[in-house]
């Protein structure tokens, strides 16, 4: 008898384990319990965004949630296994999306 098994970690076999509306409660409380009491997330909307990259070595997301913390914070979760340059420059350009959600309006 031939077993098959879905790595987690793969980006495929996380969209399959987490990436559906049906598995949200799952993968809440899985990113709950590995997040600090500050940020539990209260709501998170699956952002369906790859970029896969013209070579090899260009940017790949592998997986993207926007996220609401019970404070109202908003924050961006991604699941990334690869290595990637310029890492602190792309947490920098990621985080003011959730900033500019929480920002108040100008007229």
């Amino acid at each position: 008898m031939h077993k098959r098994y879905i790595d987690p970690l793969s980006d495929f076999g996380f969209k399959k384990l987490f990436g559906s509306e049906g598995n949200k409660d799952i993968l809440t409380a899985f990113l709950n319990a590995l997040l600090p009491a500050r940020h539990q997330i209260a709501e998170l909307t699956f952002r369906n965004i790859e970029f896969q990259g013209r070579t090899e070595f260009d940017r790949k997301a592998l997986f993207d949630l926007y996220c609401v913390a019970a404070s109202g914070e908003r924050f961006v979760v991604e699941i990334q296994r690869a290595f990637q340059h310029f890492f602190r420059d792309r947490c920098l350009f990621y985080s003011t999306f959730p900033i500019q959600d929480q920002a108040e309006k100008g007229h």
